[in-house]
C-alpha cells in the first residue's frame, strides 16, 4: 500500500430490510443517487455524485447495521504489512481482503484502477454547502492508544490538531475525499470493541440538521462544532462545523 493511503471508501452496511431505508436516506443526505448494483455483487450499490468518484457506498449484509472503511492499496502486499502492524486477516473477496483493526473494527484493503478524484460539496436550496468529510472510529477506552497507533501506521496520514483530548484527526489532504477521526469513547459507553460512524461537515450546522431531520435523523445530543444523530435505522453520525471543501 503507497503511504500514506490515497483513498478511502466509507460504506453502510445493513440488513435486507433496511436496504431501503439507508440507500434513501444517505442518497437524500448527500445528494447522490443510488447507481446499480455492482456487476457480479448485487449486495452492494454505490452513491454517484455529478463529479468526481463515489466514496460512499450500502452494502447489504446479514447481521446488525454498522460502518467499515475501505483503504485502496495492495492485495499482494498490504495485507501482511497491516497485519504486522496488529490487524487480524479475514476472508478474501473479488478484488478486496476483508481485516480486523487491533481494536475490532472490520474494514477492507481494496484494489481499483487510479486515480481517483474527489467530489465537490452539495450546495442545497437555501444556500448552505455540505459534504461527507470524515470517518470516525470509535474506540473503547482501554483500546484507544493501540488503535490509535494503528491507524496512524496503516495510513500514513498526517496528525492535524483537534480542540478535544478524547479525539485525534489523520488527513490526507492531497487526494482521499474523507479523513480519519479517532475517537476514545468514555467508561459509561460500555462497548467492548470499536465501531465507525460517518460525519457530514457544513457551512451551516443548524441548516444541515435541520435539513437531514426532515429525511428521517433523529437529534440525539448537540456537542462543541458538532451535532450527533441518528440516521433512520439507529445508526449514528454527526453533523459536524468541519469545512466541505476541505
Amino acid at each position: 500500500m503507497p503511504v500514506p493511503v490515497a483513498w478511502m471508501h466509507a460504506f453502510v452496511d445493513v440488513p435486507t430490510e433496511h436496504v431501503g431505508t439507508t440507500r434513501a436516506f444517505w442518497s437524500a443526505a448527500v445528494g447522490w443517487p443510488p447507481g446499480k448494483p455492482w456487476p457480479g455483487h448485487p449486495e452492494f450499490v454505490s452513491l454517484i455524485p455529478r463529479t468526481g468518484t463515489s466514496y460512499l457506498h450500502v452494502q447489504t449484509i446479514d447481521d446488525m447495521p454498522r460502518v467499515h472503511l475501505d483503504l485502496l492499496g495492495d492485495l499482494d502486499a498490504d495485507p501482511a504489512r497491516l497485519e504486522r502492524l496488529g490487524a487480524v486477516r479475514a476472508h478474501r473477496g473479488d478484488g478486496w481482503q476483508v481485516m480486523t483493526s487491533p481494536a475490532g473494527l472490520p474494514f477492507c484493503v481494496c484494489a481499483e484502477a487510479w486515480p481517483h478524484r474527489r467530489p465537490g460539496a452539495a450546495t442545497w436550496p437555501g444556500g448552505h454547502r455540505s459534504r461527507l468529510v470524515q470517518l470516525c472510529v470509535d474506540v473503547p477506552a482501554p483500546w484507544y492508544d493501540a488503535e490509535l497507533a494503528f491507524w496512524r501506521s496503516a495510513t500514513g496520514w498526517a496528525d492535524e490538531p483537534v480542540d478535544a483530548p478524547e479525539f485525534a484527526r489523520l488527513v490526507h489532504r492531497a487526494e482521499s475525499p474523507l479523513q480519519l477521526l479517532v475517537q476514545r469513547l468514555g467508561d459509561d459507553d460500555g462497548a467492548t470493541r470499536a465501531r465507525a460512524h460517518l460525519d457530514l461537515g457544513t457551512d451551516d450546522l443548524a441548516a444541515e440538521v435541520a435539513q437531514v431531520q426532515a429525511l428521517g435523523a433523529r437529534v440525539l445530543r448537540p456537542g462543541h462544532g458538532f451535532v450527533a444523530l441518528q440516521d433512520p435505522v439507529g445508526l449514528p453520525f454527526c453533523v459536524t462545523a468541519n469545512d466541505p471543501d476541505r
